[in-house]
């Protein structure tokens, strides 16, 4: 049975912490004097809500089951990207719901992709409930609220399991709510840093409070319309962003354990992080030298901080730009396919499809070619020394058929819709179309062709802006927990 009760107080409690983060967005409208005809009614509806929520699951009980968890991590996505959208409408900067629909959820999910041509001429608040989608979805909407879902009384086990990212499960604490502060703790403080960071190399404050909110969430939302090489010329900035990209891309758990408890080799003997350095510095040899050497004659340093900049960028599934990558050579364009479909590791911010999988499918291939000679052989899949239990691997091919399915069809229906017909692009084909699907489900940002970084996604159809929205959110939850809801055996008790 789904205790509807007690999903209902839980939405409650973080409707409230939805109408608090716009209370901040409220403040910097104040500052700038930008009025409050943006968020006061958001903020009004949320409290609203939130008190009927709690209202209604007064005396739910504190038991919590798997369904309601996976209700509860669906449901939030939607219900804040439907409130969090209503401060876009109300300003007038974005056209129509379908695109304030779109924005929110790119923000909420860590994409990042754009409908909205001209970042420069719009509120600071707004720019900065940008940011603060992001931020907040990037360490996830309810695993950020694990942290105090003890004191409501309820089972954050189940929400744990759900809301966490990749195949392998690890805590570092016995206690989850203790787990998600120390997570919570290190997102914090790789934000901090990326913040002083950009001031100290000349950012203004309010550029580098919204560029370190986005950069830690890997999710790509900028200020400025420009790419950041055009608007700041400064490769100081460049390398900061690479670092703290990079960072935000690694298990937040292997973090923990080296810098907390100094366990370095811990860090270094991770299979999942060697295979992400691996992708990192192999990718970005291949572009640089291909810059560097090839037609377009990049000066050596140049090239190699732009391919740095641009593959970690995309493999964290931040979407930062420093230059148009579509206008590289075309060999290079499956390099950049790859490393936006492979992500960086399990335990991050990043989307994609996690090293972690990879390394597994390495390993399980790696396996069956020795059963091809070795019939009686008994080899087990082994990650970091332990064995990877078979349901897990079985798990994860389930999840491979569903990623590849869902990217395709993503992209079929995406060249059916098309764009606006106000607004025809010429050359809308499927290799845009399976670029847009791949940055979708991906949470990249940016995509391929003309939909790459130096043009926002304002030409798509309402239809496929809704697609790209529904992408988005599989992907950020990894499929499983939206699929399983429209399966009978989930609704029968």
């Amino acid at each position: 049975m789904v205790n509807w009760k007690l999903i209902a107080r839980i939405m409650g409690f973080l409707l409230f912490i939805e109408a608090g983060l716009m209370m901040l967005c409220q403040v910097v409208c104040w500052w700038y004097g930008e009025g409050v005809k943006s968020f006061l009614p958001p903020i009004v509806m949320a409290v609203v809500l939130g008190i009927m929520g709690v209202g209604l699951g007064w005396n739910a009980g504190k038991k919590m089951g798997r369904k309601d968890g996976y209700i509860v991590v669906s449901m939030v996505w939607v219900i804040f990207t439907l409130l969090g959208m209503v401060p876009f409408i109300l300003d007038g900067h974005v056209p129509d719901v379908a695109s304030a629909f779109f924005e929110t959820m790119s923000g909420f999910t860590s994409t990042g992709a754009t409908i909205i041509d001209d970042l420069d001429s719009m509120p600071r608040g707004l720019l900065f409930w940008r940011s603060l989608t992001q931020w907040i979805g990037g360490i996830g909407i309810v695993f950020f609220t694990i942290a105090i879902l003890p004191a409501f009384g309820v089972g954050e086990v189940k929400l744990f399991a759900v809301e966490s990212t990749g195949p392998l499960h690890s805590k570092v604490h016995p206690r989850i709510s203790m787990t998600a502060k120390w997570i919570g703790g290190i997102y914090v403080a790789l934000t901090v840093l990326c913040f002083v960071s950009l001031l100290i190399c000349g950012m203004s404050f309010f550029d580098s409070l919204n560029y370190s909110l986005c950069t830690t969430a890997t999710g790509g939302y900028g200020t400025h319309s420009d790419m950041l090489e055009d608007f700041y010329h400064s490769p100081a900035i460049d390398y900061v962003l690479i670092f703290f990209m990079f960072a935000s891309g690694v298990n937040y758990t292997i973090i923990y354990y080296t810098i907390l408890k100094g366990k370095v080799k811990q860090f270094f003997g991770d299979a999942e992080f060697r295979a992400y350095l691996l992708i990192v510095v192999g990718a970005s040899l291949v572009c640089a030298v291909t810059l560097a050497f090839g037609e377009t004659q990049y000066g050596v340093e140049y090239a190699l901080r732009q391919s740095l900049f641009t593959v970690i960028s995309l493999q964290t599934t931040t979407g930062l730009a420093t230059v148009d990558y579509t206008l590289w050579p075309v060999q290079l364009m499956p390099v950049l396919l790859f490393v936006m479909f492979a992500g960086a590791c399990s335990g991050s911010t990043s989307g994609g499809f996690k090293c972690v999988r990879l390394s597994i499918i390495y390993r399980v291939l790696k396996n069956e070619f020795t059963h091809i000679l070795h019939p009686r052989a008994v080899t087990p899949v082994r990650m970091n020394g332990n064995i990877v239990p078979s349901n897990v691997v079985q798990t994860l091919l389930g999840f491979v058929a569903l990623f590849v399915c869902s990217l395709f069809l993503g992209a079929f229906i995406l060249a059916l819709c098309g764009v606006d017909p106000n607004d025809v692009h010429p050359n809308f084909d499927y290799y845009e179309a399976f670029g847009i699907a791949m940055s979708s489900i991906s949470n990249v940002g940016p995509g391929m062709g003309y939909y790459g970084p130096a043009h926002s996604w304002a030409i798509l159809s309402p239809m496929a802006k809704y697609v790209c929205s529904f992408l988005m959110l599989i992907g950020r939850l990894e499929i499983f927990p939206i699929m399983i809801l429209f399966t009978r055996s989930f609704w029968q008790k």
